[in-house]
């Protein structure tokens, strides 16, 4: 699956699967059952109208959207699959290229529907919002939601829901961002009578309930940062400016967005395994604690070097007689030098060749000692002591390098050589313990937040441990 980051603005009449607490709209005008007649309404039309058609794998249904002919700033996405019917959805027209994306070729046409915020429903079972990215498989984490039921439109007219009170609206009546009905039963009792469709109402799914969407499992923002070891403002200054791929909310209470507890807990793993947290997980508490460790070291053992060379020789000091060039005056000069040569790494040493040097000496142990890999726990291959001595000085130099190395190693090793990510990850988890230079928590952090992530249904370890608030990366 993948991210998904899009909010609908209403339900089209003919879609078979109502988005709950959105207005229906009349879609008469759009010929729905056509994609590629969906796609002619609006491409090469006119600037601000788009539109396309593409046929999912296995020919299970289509994707195509297009632009409304009578609202350009709205747009159609419609999406049909033989077994589980249409989906008719109105959304901003600067989004529906993204959401069309997502459905046809991000989630491998896999998604049938997305609710509360970013749970995706493939036609079985429901799944969490991806947010979780493995490197080494190059795909999202698809984690099930544990005891989900699915809520059908006919569970939701037991209840009730009067036709006679409900309204269907024309596109021109839209507002432009999503409104909620005030009595949406009644909305989804006349949808129910006039809907062009003729699928039973216990397959038409309105949403999902899972004991994580339960009220004690949401979380508000001051919660949610306190779990992400942030201020509740900067979480609030990420959600306003669109930034840190904070997920969409499962639901609005008294006016205010609430988390599942779940998809917060995933959302600080992922940001676990950032860049930026790599770098902060290798390096240690020196002067220079902003740089990964081993740039650090080059930093101080050149800045000995130079001020050695400006200062201690008697030669060279007669050329720093004047009074205002004193002992710390030089240090400073010594180690500005210092840096200018700590920041040219990449022009000493041709990292990502080494990096891939590295990588096929790791898979060339991997493929030696396959063979006598036993299925007990903790089996592992054992890396040679100059290649494992070599991937500690990439992670402790080029940290995230040293990521996508790892994942690469990890990935190769399971399509081609059947070997478990568990038994890579713990071997080159092994190599750097025993070779390496990192201490234990610093090898760890990086371990943690380099290893394919969990696909068990569980936060993987870096967002369930205190260190996530220690190692934050505002804090």
């Amino acid at each position: 699956m993948a991210l998904y980051q899009y909010r609908a603005v209403a339900n089209g009449l003919g879609t078979d699967h109502p988005i709950p607490d959105l207005p229906f709209v009349d879609d008469s005008h759009i010929p729905l059952d056509d994609p590629a007649a969906i796609e002619a309404v609006s491409r090469k039309k006119a600037d601000d109208m788009w539109g396309r058609k593409d046929v999912l794998r296995e020919e299970k249904g289509w994707v195509a959207f297009t632009t409304d002919p009578q609202r350009r700033d709205l747009a159609w996405c419609v999406r049909w699959h033989r077994e589980h019917g249409r989906s008719v959805v109105l959304y901003k027209n600067e989004d529906v290229s993204g959401i069309h994306t997502v459905l046809a070729w991000e989630t491998r046409g896999e998604a049938q529907l997305f609710r509360a915020g970013g749970y995706c429903w493939d036609g079985t079972r429901w799944y969490r919002p991806s947010q979780v990215w493995d490197a080494a498989r190059e795909e999202y984490v698809r984690r099930p939601v544990p005891a989900a039921v699915t809520v059908s439109v006919a569970d939701l007219l037991v209840d009730g829901g009067d036709p006679a009170r409900g309204r269907v609206l024309e596109v021109g009546e839209v507002e432009g961002d999503e409104s909620t009905p005030e009595r949406w039963l009644d909305e989804l009792a006349l949808w129910a009578k006039r809907r062009p469709g003729d699928r039973p109402l216990p397959q038409c799914v309105v949403t999902l309930a899972a004991p994580e969407l339960t009220g004690d499992q949401l979380v508000g923002v001051p919660s949610m940062a306190e779990i992400a070891g942030i201020a509740a403002s900067t979480l609030r200054a990420y959600i306003s400016r669109g930034e840190e791929e904070v997920p969409l909310p499962q639901a609005t209470v008294a006016g205010r967005s609430v988390w599942s507890r779940p998809v917060v807990q995933e959302w600080v793993e992922q940001r676990q395994r950032s860049p930026e947290a790599v770098i902060a997980a290798v390096t240690g508490t020196q002067d220079h604690s902003a740089q990964p460790p081993g740039v650090a070291e080059l930093w101080d053992n050149l800045a000995r070097s130079f001020h050695y060379s400006l200062w201690e020789r008697p030669q060279v000091r007669k050329r720093w007689a004047l009074r205002w060039r004193k002992r710390d005056a030089v240090r400073d000069v010594a180690e500005n030098l210092a840096w200018n040569v700590a920041a040219s790494l990449d022009t000493i040493v041709p990292t990502r060749a080494v990096a891939d040097t590295i990588k096929v000496a790791v898979l060339n142990d991997f493929a030696s000692q396959r063979e006598s890999l036993t299925e007990f726990p903790g089996s592992y291959v054992d890396i040679q002591k100059p290649v494992a001595e070599m991937f500690d000085w990439l992670v402790r130099h080029h940290p995230v390098t040293a990521t996508a190395t790892f994942n690469e190693i990890v990935g190769w090793a399971e399509r081609n050589l059947e070997i478990p990510s568990e038994v890579s990850v713990h071997s080159l988890s092994e190599a750097l313990k025993d070779y390496g230079k990192l201490d234990r928590k610093a090898r760890e952090d990086f371990v943690d937040r380099s290893a394919p992530p969990a696909r068990n249904g569980q936060p993987g370890r870096a967002s369930r441990e205190t260190r996530v608030a220690k190692h934050s990366l505002d804090g």
